[in-house]
């Protein structure tokens, strides 16, 4: 995934390796910077510092994703499925640093800081837009912010899971995106009941008491079924 001709590719290359052989913060600029064969200098072009290095890692993973993922699908596959799909795909793209992403998760090194949740959620409309699930308006951020619980509870099974096949994380995620299809099911319900509602305002008053009345008095008035506005 890294492209290991330039700087910045060995510099997340060498981050990331780092980081699978000791406790993330003990990984220093000055380590990964030699690690890479870079001086510090050509360090601070790309990056100013490890969490900068996470997010150009999360970046590249987005795009490995969308490249790996089959946007079309068939009439068969639900839209559970296809999300199923893609999230799996993410964690065989994470597998080989998965040591790594375990020494900083327990590090702190993914926080719950406005830029990084932010990422996060970038990185949930990409998945769902990859499986072919709307991501835009309201009804989207609200798609968005159910796939990151579940995506996160199942990333947290996925670190300590040593099966090849993955089992318990597939169970995990399988169990979660049911539980959450059942809660954007409800969600979109009453969405599309405030949207019926909106639709009323777009559509200006009708006339009222006030407008009758003047319409009586002046004898003329705004055709029948015409907007006001």
């Amino acid at each position: 995934m890294f492209d290991l001709a330039t700087p910045r590719g060995r510099i997340l290359e060498a981050a990331l390796t780092l980081a699978a052989g000791k406790p993330w913060r003990d990984v220093t600029l000055h380590e990964i910077a030699q690690s890479a064969g870079v001086t510090l200098l050509d360090l601070s072009k790309d990056f100013y510092g490890k969490l900068s290095i996470l997010a150009a890692f999360t970046k590249l993973v987005d795009e490995s994703v969308l490249r790996q993922a089959r946007v079309l699908r068939g009439t068969q596959e639900t839209a559970r499925d296809r999300v199923f799909d893609v999230v799996m795909t993410r964690f065989d793209v994470l597998q080989p640093y998965r040591a790594a992403l375990k020494s900083i998760v327990q590090d702190g090194g993914i926080s719950p800081s406005l830029d990084q949740l932010g990422r996060m959620m970038r990185s949930q409309h990409w998945m769902l837009v990859a499986a072919g699930i709307p991501a835009d308006g309201p009804a989207g951020r609200a798609r968005e912010a159910a796939l990151l619980s579940v995506y996160a509870r199942a990333f947290r099974e996925w670190l300590d899971d040593e099966d090849p096949g993955r089992a318990k994380t597939m169970a995990v995620l399988d169990r979660r995106l049911r539980n959450g299809e059942r809660w954007m099911q409800t969600f979109e319900g009453v969405h599309a009941r405030f949207g019926k509602i909106g639709d009323l305002f777009k559509r200006g008053p009708s006339r009222g008491r006030q407008g009758s009345d003047k319409t009586a008095e002046a004898g003329k008035g705004p055709a029948a079924g015409t907007s006001p506005y």
